[in-house]
């Protein structure tokens, strides 16, 4: 992987088999932490992940399981659009991510918990865990894969894709959710996007992998 670092002549190190362990391990519990936020104040993100809290509010199925499966069909584009080192990445990322989900209510229970807290808290979690991935060449697959297809296949621009699969999840919410859950998701990808908006811009981050 090619990249351009802010320093001349500074070349990014390599991260090492454990350090990408360590950081898919790390990114899927702040990301699992955040789920759990979203599922107890019945809020939902977009992409994929959000299609998996919108089966999970209308079926008697959780979040892990419906997002490992719906992630199963996108390996193969990943595969031909990124290599088998990041789809394998992605894999571990996704399996580690839907067994956290199921978990992370048996550590952390909420008394009280306030919906624009859990929104905006729960939407930096995700940024956060979702950056580590990025940095380690990983991601939590599904829909981005799927944009980056129809960018090649139809010249459909991938972010245009993207945005228009997370305005139809939410229009889908509005009969599945309160309108006010529906506006606080929207903080909540808010928060999210700034997160990544701040930080992961090239030369920004030398690590590679």
């Amino acid at each position: 992987m090619t990249q351009e670092y802010d320093t001349p002549g500074f070349e990014g190190q390599q991260h090492t088999l454990v350090e990408d362990g360590i950081a898919l391990i790390l990114g899927t519990l702040f990301v699992s932490l955040g789920v759990t936020l979203y599922s107890h104040a019945m809020l939902l993100t977009g992409s994929t992940a959000g299609l998996a809290f919108l089966l999970q509010y209308t079926s008697s199925w959780s979040f892990g399981p419906i997002f490992f499966l719906l992630n199963l069909p996108f390996y193969v584009l990943a595969i031909a659009k990124m290599g088998w080192k990041f789809t394998l990445k992605t894999f571990v990322a996704v399996a580690l991510l839907s067994a956290f989900a199921e978990m992370m209510p048996q550590w952390v229970v909420f008394e009280q918990l306030n919906a624009a807290y859990a929104a905006i808290l729960g939407g930096c979690l995700f940024g956060v865990g979702i950056l580590m991935l990025f940095r380690h060449r990983a991601s939590l697959g599904g829909i981005n894969i799927l944009a980056l297809y129809v960018q090649d296949r139809f010249g459909v621009r991938a972010g245009t894709f993207q945005m228009g699969v997370d305005a139809v999840i939410l229009v889908m919410a509005f009969a599945v959710l309160p309108w006010p859950q529906v506006l606080l998701s929207v903080l909540g990808a808010g928060s999210m996007n700034l997160i990544l908006t701040i930080n992961h811009k090239p030369g920004r981050y030398v690590g590679v992998s």
